[in-house]
């Protein structure tokens, strides 16, 4: 009888387990549904404008011919001699117009090729400074006002209130969201595993060492920082960011940080684009980790 109870647990672990996989997993393909669907809205909406600068453009040159046609012969014979510039922008608008429709076409090709689907982030319990706790499906976490009295782990933020992820990033492009609106202040971003963790230096603070990337908010104030370094990022909307996306490609060593309601670029490290911060350091010498501070 003790065997047979034994066997019927073994069973429902596996179920279980292959229940939890699952889950995750339809998680994973919802989100990247909703990803793709909220960037092909952006892009559409900037060629629907686009589209119709174009159309008042093209109104403006019909107008204008149709205000010279209107003229004495003399100006009509006059006119087909010669162009006048509303006849030049409207050749112009029409291959401006061929132009739109190309990138229109391309829409879902260049999506798939900007962004993976969403990176299943898991936290890394270990690393967890004392007074954060990793929710029971490992996706979010929250702060206690009380550390828990378990011994310190090597790996673990002893000072600052940081936690990184599980899985590194060597290879390849990843993207994931951090959702942020339960904070005042915070800081989202990767970092290298070699990042410090003991103590309240530079060495173990997000962006504030060459080991680490990051977008802040701080007093209100939005910026991005690497090796003590920082600009204030731009494209940031009237109220407060409710998500932040991260998106790496590790092999060209670019990371960029958006806010992910409505993909609006924050930031963007590369080497060709940041001569603000540390040109050489852009290619990524190690593994990378999602990293979150509160």
């Amino acid at each position: 009888k003790r065997t047979s109870e034994v066997m019927k647990q073994q069973v429902r672990e596996r179920f279980e387990n292959m229940r939890r996989v699952l889950k995750q997993d339809e998680q994973v393909v919802l989100d990247s549904l909703e990803l793709d669907l909220k960037q092909t809205r952006t892009r559409l909406d900037q060629v629907l404008k686009n589209w119709k600068q174009h159309q008042d453009q093209v109104g403006e040159s019909i107008g204008s011919i149709q205000r010279a046609l209107s003229r004495s012969p003399e100006g009509y014979s006059e006119n087909l001699k010669k162009p006048d510039a509303s006849e030049r922008e409207i050749r112009l608008n029409k291959d401006r117009f061929e132009r739109l429709l190309k990138t229109l076409s391309s829409i879902s090709k260049n999506l798939k090729a900007q962004l993976q689907r969403k990176t299943l982030l898991l936290i890394d319990r270990q690393t967890c400074h004392s007074q954060l706790m990793v929710t029971s499906e490992g996706r979010g976490l929250s702060f206690s006002g009380s550390a828990p009295s378990a011994p310190e782990h090597p790996l673990q933020f002893d000072k600052v209130c940081c936690a990184l992820g599980s899985s590194p990033i060597s290879a390849g492009q990843s993207y994931w969201e951090v959702d942020v609106r339960c904070c005042s202040a915070w800081a989202v971003g990767v970092a290298y595993g070699s990042l410090a963790r003991k103590g309240r230096d530079k060495g173990a603070k997000l962006g504030r060492n060459r080991n680490s990337w990051c977008v802040e908010l701080r007093h209100g104030n939005l910026s991005a920082w690497h090796n003590d370094r920082n600009v204030a990022c731009h494209g940031v909307g009237q109220g407060p960011l409710g998500r932040v996306g991260v998106w790496v490609n590790y092999d060209k060593g670019q990371l960029m940080f958006y806010d992910a309601e409505n993909m609006v670029v924050l930031q963007k490290f590369s080497a060709a684009l940041t001569p603000v911060f540390d040109r050489a350091h852009h290619q990524f010498t190690q593994p990378l980790y999602p990293a979150v501070r509160f």
